[in-house]
């Protein structure tokens, strides 16, 4: 049977339009079941509490779990790896940090960070703390800075992990400021304890999981790492008030597989902005000493750029290297 000219056309038409309108549909409806938010330092880490709280309130607003699964590990690269090996259809998600940044330029990795994870949304900003042994006499910036070179090699600095934020913001502070720190790397929230017996004597920690110990008096805080000080401590200085131009965050942002459709990251993107323009999840961040993030996907893009840049120069000017 011969068909019409005009029919083959609305046939073809319309055959060209079903995959556009299938992952319409697609993105409309996701997410149809729980979605996986992988994080890489463990439970109780700043990662895990950003997590939980983005977390539930997407589960809250798109009417499905969002399932925080620690995979703590190779300073972050567990989890990420793992999200980029995953399917790539919005059921596994990544909460990125800026130790992915560092990682980028630091290890041998299986992976290209930039070019294998699609950027979804930036959502919240907190800074580091420099932070003391009441041990130490140093009340201030420039006094620590004096007291090190005093004694180079001797004050032990702890970090969370080599390769991580901690450990480089600290490699950034010994280059700017001309001192010898003696490194010391602990696992995760096995600083704490090191701090508190005073077997390390300075941490450059997330003010989100630094603060209780800050306002209970076991740690001094000399300075706080952002460009300006932080709501949080008022009366703790921004270290570039000393050292002009340092500035260390710890950042954290939501990250899809390489090739998840624009459709689903585009809707993540508006409902996690949503989410991080709740004034309840804003007070809970602010709580925290978090500053609010967002933005589109190439925004969050450009942020890992700036930073992957950044830590490059840091991890190459210290020689970084996994111990």
């Amino acid at each position: 049977m011969k068909v019409p000219r005009r029919r083959l056309l609305r046939l073809a038409v319309a055959a060209a339009t079903l995959p556009a309108l299938s992952r319409f549909a697609s993105a409309e409806s996701y997410p149809t079941r729980p979605v996986h938010l992988l994080e890489g330092f463990g439970a109780g880490a700043a990662t895990d509490v950003v997590a939980r709280l983005i977390g539930r309130s997407l589960s809250e607003r798109l009417g499905q779990s969002f399932v925080i699964e620690n995979r703590s590990g190779a300073t972050g690269n567990i989890a990420t790896e793992a999200v980029v090996r995953a399917s790539p259809d919005g059921y596994t998600l990544l909460l990125a940090t800026a130790s992915n940044a560092i990682n980028a330029t630091m290890l041998n990795l299986n992976f290209d960070f930039v070019r294998d994870i699609a950027p979804v949304a930036a959502v919240v900003r907190v800074p580091l703390v420099m932070e003391v042994h009441p041990s130490v006499p140093a009340k201030t910036v420039a006094e620590f800075i004096a007291y090190a070179k005093a004694q180079p090699g001797k004050i032990n600095m702890a970090s969370a992990g080599t390769g991580g934020l901690t450990h480089a913001a600290a490699e950034m502070f010994k280059t700017m400021a001309g001192v010898d720190l003696f490194h010391v790397p602990y696992r995760g929230a096995q600083v704490f304890p090191a701090l508190l017996t005073g077997e390390a004597q300075v941490y450059f920690g997330p003010l989100l999981s630094s603060i209780e110990y800050i306002k209970a008096g076991n740690f001094r805080a000399l300075a706080v790492t952002t460009q300006a000080r932080s709501p949080i401590l008022p009366d703790v200085p921004a270290l570039g008030e000393t050292l002009p131009g340092y500035e260390a965050s710890a950042w954290f942002g939501i990250c899809a597989p390489r090739r998840t459709p624009a459709e689903v990251i585009e809707k993540l993107n508006r409902e996690i902005n949503v989410s991080i323009g709740d004034p309840r999840l804003q007070g809970l961040f602010a709580n925290l000493g978090g500053t609010i993030l967002g933005g589109s996907p190439d925004d969050f893009a450009r942020l890992i750029s700036d930073e992957v840049n950044k830590w490059s120069r840091v991890v190459l000017a210290a020689n970084m290297k996994r111990e």
